[in-house]
């Protein structure tokens, strides 16, 4: 997703000012707290998961693991998904983990911030852009794509005025890149007319992350067309040897990597039931 990309882009663009924003918001600390920031590597474990970002506070010796989220429907479950990055990021860094998941767009959803199952409880922190106050965001380029999104008694009025911040960006490259920033954020919550009408649309056009940002979208839409095939491909090899494929089955299936889902139609060529399947997932599937 485009918004997607954009988060990804600013945390790695300007760590530090996301970070000092973000762990403020959630857990209070005063900024004056952060020192440098750096960014880490986003994938994690053997078989990778990808977080949005994390960010190595240095002075505060810990490490910000964001999320960015437009709603709270995810699979596997969200709770699930921040343990899961919490015991990889521990086990690579063994350092304190500042856990934020940043709601883009309001929800009447409630929104989890905790895991609990059995014996194991883990909690993390939920920040809801909508709640926050506009003017901690206005005057900080970097944090200007998520202004669009804050609390406002008349949401025009705000986009406006983000608009006229882009306008005095004195780089002429920096003011493209957070203006098309600016732009595909504020899509999450106001018509494209209205966003074109106050932002010039060739400075979007001749953005270098604008056209990052298509050519990612280009390639995930390939990727994901490739993984829908080999997935269907799968299910249809499974069901013409043994059956209707139940439940489960279909979601561990839908959770395989392409790589995975290659080496599987290789090898349920072999398979006598359905329960070499299950063997096949609990040995090749973290």
């Amino acid at each position: 997703m485009a918004y997607d990309n954009i988060c990804k882009y600013l945390a790695e663009r300007f760590p530090r000012d996301l970070a000092i924003w973000a762990t403020g918001a959630a857990t209070g600390i005063s900024v004056t707290e952060i020192g440098e920031a750096e960014v880490l590597k986003t994938e994690l474990g053997i078989e990778p998961i990808r977080a949005d970002s994390v960010i190595l506070l240095q002075l505060l010796k810990s490490v910000l693991h964001l999320e960015f989220q437009l709603s709270v429907e995810s699979q596997p479950p969200l709770p699930l998904r921040m343990l899961d990055y919490w015991v990889r990021l521990h086990r690579l860094y063994d350092a304190p983990i500042i856990q934020v998941i940043v709601m883009l767009r309001e929800t009447p959803d409630d929104i989890p911030t905790e895991f609990r199952a059995a014996n194991t409880w883990h909690r993390f922190h939920v920040v809801k852009l909508w709640e926050q106050d506009q003017e901690a965001f206005l005057h900080t380029p970097a944090l200007l794509p998520l202004a669009v999104l804050t609390r406002a008694a008349q949401p025009r009025q705000l986009l406006k005025k983000v608009a006229e911040q882009v306008d005095q960006i004195e780089s002429l490259a920096e003011q493209r890149e957070i203006s098309s920033c600016v732009q595909v954020m504020a899509g999450i919550r106001f018509e494209k007319e209205l966003v074109r009408s106050l932002f010039r649309e060739e400075i979007m056009e001749d953005s270098v992350i604008y056209q990052d940002i298509i050519q990612k979208g280009i390639q995930q839409g390939i990727q994901q067309g490739m993984k829908q095939a080999d997935v269907s491909l799968v299910l249809r090899l499974l069901t013409h040897r043994f059956g209707p494929v139940d439940g489960p089955r279909k979601a561990a299936i839908s959770g395989l990597s392409v790589p995975q889902l290659e080496q599987l139609g290789e090898d349920l060529l072999s398979f006598q039931t359905l329960a070499d399947f299950d063997d096949w997932v609990t040995r090749n599937v973290a």
